[in-house]
């Protein structure tokens, strides 16, 4: 069965989602569990299956709306941003420098969702890399010792 997966939001249902949250958030839930559908077959979920249905069901419960979108997504320029959380302008040269890969099929720049989402993880882990080095130098130093010392201002 082929079937194109196109991105659509999904609001929130009306009824509240708190009984399933809190049954799919016990520390007893097993990540494979089985889904009945509506002819009363059983189909065993795979565990990322289940923790993403996990994740969008946590998320529609606190009032969010989610969207579905597959990872060999093209995203414009401005849609990339916003999922970086960074101005276009910021995006595109980072585009330009050659962090982020891009396809320019007309005038318009294109970004695949799966090179966002990696440069996302890759600048999340040289950011934890920097802090941690920060603290090392920091402690090396002994500028906790010296700061926990209140001093007067004037």
């Amino acid at each position: 069965m082929t079937t194109t997966t196109l991105e659509r939001t999904v609001l929130p249902p009306s009824e509240s989602l708190d009984e399933l949250v809190a049954m799919l958030s016990r520390p007893d839930a097993e990540p494979t569990t089985t889904l009945s559908g509506p002819n009363g077959e059983r189909l065993v979920l795979p565990p990322e299956v289940f923790e993403v249905l996990r994740g969008v069901i946590e998320a529609m419960a606190s009032g969010q709306a989610v969207t579905i979108a597959p990872v060999h997504q093209r995203l414009t320029t401005q849609e990339a941003a916003d999922l970086l959380g960074v101005s276009r302008p910021t995006l595109v040269k980072l585009l330009e420098t050659g962090e982020i890969p891009f396809e320019q099929p007309g005038r318009h720049r294109r970004v695949r969702l799966a090179d966002v989402l990696a440069y996302r993880e890759r600048a999340s882990v040289e950011r934890r890399s920097a802090l941690d080095r920060m603290v090392e130098i920091a402690d090396a130093a002994d500028m906790y010792e010296r700061t926990a010392i209140p001093q007067r201002t004037r």
